[in-house]
């Protein structure tokens, strides 16, 4: 199997359509439907249905399928090794996080790997889902999630907390919420079910059976744009919360505690490039906590 007709097929079977998987590859679409007939005509076998509502695999697809993933676990494994022995302090390397993160502190540790080793080049993906380290997607992740896979390895960078936040505004026209009441009486603002599951059932702690929802977001920083904006109650991280003046800590007492990590794949340990970013990104946390102490 031809691994770059291989990879093209991966794209559709996880997007459903050429489109989607052109726009995963940046290739154009035309691409993917010769690839993807090469591939079929050099297997003798038709691998997905074409449907209204996407490609969907056919028996034989999904065994394609199986045996491409492969593939490509083989290929990624390949460049890790090859870029974990790499010594030079130039280079790509690949960041992913959130907003929230992004502005506190990577932003600030990108700045100081820059100043250090300005042939490194940063792609920043600032994203909620959880980009995949196995598929190098990215090669760094600071995340709220410390990981299960044997595969990676991470390090505990700071542990954080979130609380109730209100607008003034609001809470001046609203009143501050009664504890036991599942939000009886208050809008909130909560994130998509996609993003935090747990805000459909409670947000710091409190049910939220008899709120109404105002707005569900997939961003940190929209969920704080919107709780500014007096759209709700919402769940904040305090250290981003306490400092923000439009805002009002609800309930100071209720802290839902998390930690934040950095996590490589330990392939990647002992590239050079890479270990200066997470040393930056470190030594970025280490500043930031201490200005929050």
């Amino acid at each position: 199997m031809d691994w770059d007709n291989a990879r093209i097929f991966l794209a559709i079977g996880r997007a459903g359509t050429l489109r989607g998987a052109a726009a995963l590859l940046c290739i154009d679409q035309a691409t993917c439907g010769r690839r993807l007939a090469a591939l079929e005509a050099s297997l003798g076998a038709t691998l997905f249905l074409r449907t209204p509502s996407g490609y969907v695999p056919t028996p034989a697809g999904e065994l394609a399928l199986t045996a491409a993933e492969a593939m490509e676990r083989a290929a990624d494994k390949l460049q890790r090794e090859m870029q974990g022995v790499d010594n030079r302090l130039s280079g790509l390397v690949r960041v992913a996080t959130t907003d929230t993160m992004a502005s506190h502190f990577v932003i600030r540790a990108m700045q100081r790997l820059h100043a250090a080793h300005p042939d490194i080049r940063i792609v920043l993906n600032v994203a909620p889902a959880l980009a995949s380290l196995t598929r190098r997607e990215a090669d760094l992740a600071v995340r709220g999630v410390r990981p299960t896979d044997p595969d990676l390895i991470s390090r505990h960078l700071v542990k954080r907390s979130l609380g109730l936040y209100a607008s003034r505004a609001y809470l001046a026209e609203r009143c501050e919420p009664v504890r036991g009441t599942a939000l009886a009486g208050h809008d909130i603002v909560i994130y998509h079910h996609s993003v935090t599951p747990r805000h459909g059932e409670k947000i710091a702690g409190e049910p939220v059976a008899n709120a109404r929802v105002t707005m569900e977001v997939n961003s940190a920083a929209m969920l704080q744009e919107a709780t500014r904006a007096g759209l709700g109650v919402a769940e904040l991280a305090t250290h981003l919360g306490d400092i923000d003046p439009q805002l009002v800590r609800i309930w100071p007492e209720r802290a839902e505690p998390y930690d934040v990590w950095l996590v490589m794949h330990a392939d990647l340990n002992r590239s050079a490039r890479v270990r200066a970013a997470a040393d930056a990104i470190i030594a970025s946390v280490a500043s930031a906590d201490s200005t929050v102490r």
